[in-house]
């Protein structure tokens, strides 16, 4: 069984058993996979029906020249503007999928199986692709919307525990948008020591998460206003990722979500309670929740955000949980709150 949403007419979302779709969905003709060796290894069966291009995983391939050596192996294998591109991987293959897909002859048709949380409720879902600069995340990209989406949650079993809680930090951060039923939701089940594994909780955990994100996206497809709700906890996460490399990126947002309510609630924005309540949910999900770098640090990286314009921020403040804004202030305001 699978449920199925549509985003923007464009993009079709499944969340179900990746056997029981992906005959329904790939077009007929030419498919590429692209993976990273990971994927290659844990589902043999499911590549090597394709014509596939294993890349490196991990943060530090999420660049340019990957992008230039994917290029060079369609090429070579003479894929054409019929050929339809299928990522298979977390957040940062399909980041990298989208974008080469978006660009390579001016554009392919592509769809992405979804195999980690991170990617299942956040990466892979609003059509941004994209690659980091130097040190600077997601500097280069496209906003172009896949052809479909799978999301299968069973694929989660074989992550770490890391892994699947990097995920869940954003699943929080949707619960804090848009769905204060969600966050007590979570409430409800951050103490299970089997959540990860409940393929049931988890397909609702994914949906609902999803569903926040769908809702803005829809309205704001290319982040000229509301879409930047979904960059709670991200001002400052993205600054601790800048600084050490000893936090993935769930692990920075997780801290961000904190700052940022604390921070809310000394401005009278955000009740002190519902500061305390996020703190409590995130430590429970076992966050932990002082970053190792310093405000100073994370301040100095704030100033080179690539959100920033003429000098002034935007950022996303909790003002209830499930209830969000957008403040626009300049970089001196926000360093003040801290």
């Amino acid at each position: 069984m699978s449920d199925c949403i549509t985003i923007k007419s464009k993009t079709t979302l499944y969340i179900g058993r990746v056997k029981e779709i992906i005959d329904k969905v790939l077009p007929k003709g030419r498919v590429v996979v692209i993976i990273d060796a990971n994927i290659d290894r844990l589902y043999p069966d499911l590549v090597h029906r394709y014509d596939h291009i294993i890349i490196g995983g991990g943060e530090a391939n999420k660049c340019l020249s990957s992008v230039a050596a994917i290029y060079d192996k369609l090429m070579a294998k003479s894929a054409d503007r019929s050929t339809f591109i299928l990522g298979i991987g977390g957040g940062i293959v399909t980041d990298i999928v989208g974008f080469v897909a978006a660009t390579y002859m001016r554009g392919l048709d592509f769809g992405f199986i979804s195999t980690t949380l991170l990617g299942q409720v956040d990466a892979s879902i609003g059509g941004k692709n994209g690659v980091n600069v130097a040190d600077y995340k997601n500097m280069v990209g496209t906003i172009v919307q896949p052809r479909f989406v799978i999301s299968d949650v069973e694929m989660l079993r074989t992550l770490p525990l890391r892994e699947l809680r990097a995920g869940m930090a954003e699943v929080v951060k949707s619960a804090i948008v848009g769905d204060a039923e969600l966050f007590s939701y979570l409430e409800g089940c951050a103490d299970d020591a089997t959540l990860y594994h409940h393929t049931e909780l988890m397909q609702n955990i994914v949906m609902r998460s999803v569903a926040v994100k769908l809702a803005i996206v829809e309205e704001d497809e290319r982040e000229g206003g509301k879409r930047r709700l979904l960059n709670l906890g991200h001002t400052l996460g993205h600054a601790i990722e800048k600084s050490t490399h000893a936090v993935n990126h769930g692990e920075a947002v997780a801290m961000g979500l904190s700052l940022i309510a604390r921070a809310s609630a000394k401005c009278g924005m955000l009740s002190v309670g519902d500061a305390q309540r996020i703190d409590r949910l995130l430590e429970r999900l076992g966050f932990e929740l002082t970053p190792p770098v310093s405000m100073p640090e994370m301040l100095r990286a704030v100033r080179h955000d690539k959100k920033k314009q003429d000098n002034i921020l935007r950022v996303v403040m909790p003002e209830g949980i499930g209830r969000c804004v957008v403040r626009e202030m300049p970089f001196d305001e926000f360093e003040q709150m801290f």
